[in-house]
């Protein structure tokens, strides 16, 4: 169960900047969204979750997370209010609630019991240091105005860091992968693991016209794993590329010729070369 990171960053954001799965550790990167409103330019960052790393991919997360948490003015901790509180989430807060104000987003709040909800917000007021606990629907985009706004009194004084049009940092190349990814994911539902990358081999947008080609790798550990990804017929494969060609075309507002190939790696996610050509280098990320 995902506790909503991602989709909470895309509702605040108002645009797709990180993929949405019911997979927990769906995020792999530190992606950034940029939020800008009348008198204030918010820079979100969106982390991999919190979890025991079991191979270099899940090194990589975590060396993420902890990049994501350095110079910030402030954290926002999101729990899956059915989920309740975790032992991960203890430690989490005792460990950074002194580093940057930390605000605790109890999510999926309009899918659990008043009960349930008042016996988590119970705990929450337990924690010290806290600067605020705030109930939300990610999905439904309730509540989020109180949370923006204990965020805006955080916001230090400055000048905006990127332009008044930008919403994200991550490349149109990067973001192709992550939503590939996620229409790979959403479709195979729990046929496949999580030894899931994405490699794109081309994107080019063409000068005579509006058209973008891409061609792009999805990377699996097994050959069975690839049967699965290609389907009957190529069926699978087809549903993937049709349903990314929709996503994409709406990113990049033009029309896309998206061309998906299969490929096995084996236990890729153990695999140095494979990873840095996934774009999961953890020796750049420890640089940063």
């Amino acid at each position: 169960m995902h506790c909503g990171k991602s989709t909470l960053t895309n509702a605040l954001v108002g645009e797709k900047v990180s993929i949405v799965s019911w997979r927990p550790q769906t995020t792999r990167n530190k992606l950034l969204g940029i939020l800008n409103g009348d008198d204030y330019q918010m820079v979100l960052i969106d982390t991999p979750g919190i979890h025991k790393a079991r191979n270099r991919l899940g090194n990589y997360m975590m060396q993420a997370v902890e990049n994501g948490l350095k110079d910030v003015d402030a954290v926002v901790y999101v729990i899956d209010a059915a989920k309740g509180m975790q032992r991960e989430d203890y430690e989490f807060m005792e460990k950074n609630a002194a580093k940057a104000p930390l605000i605790v987003a109890l999510n999926k709040t309009d899918a659990v019991t008043q009960q349930t909800l008042f016996e988590t917000l119970q705990k929450l007021n337990g924690v010290v240091g806290l600067k605020a606990v705030v109930p939300i629907s990610a999905r439904k985009g309730e509540n989020l105005e109180p949370l923006m706004n204990e965020l805006k009194e955080i916001l230090p004084y400055g000048v905006p860091m990127y332009p008044q049009d930008e919403y994200t940092e991550s490349s149109m190349r990067f973001l192709a992968t992550e939503i590939i990814r996620e229409k790979a994911l959403y479709l195979l539902d729990k046929e496949v693991p999580y030894g899931i990358g994405v490699y794109i081999n081309k994107f080019e947008e063409r000068e005579e016209a509006p058209i973008c080609d891409i061609d792009a790798d999805i990377v699996c550990e097994k050959q069975s794993h690839k049967a699965i990804v290609i389907g009957k017929g190529g069926e699978m494969l087809k549903k993937i590329a049709t349903e990314a060609r929709k996503d994409l075309e709406k990113m990049i507002g033009s029309k896309v010729f998206l061309t998906l190939y299969v490929r096995v790696k084996d236990e890729w996610r153990n695999d140095d070369f494979v990873l840095r050509e996934l774009g999961y280098d953890i020796k750049q990320l420890k640089k940063e």
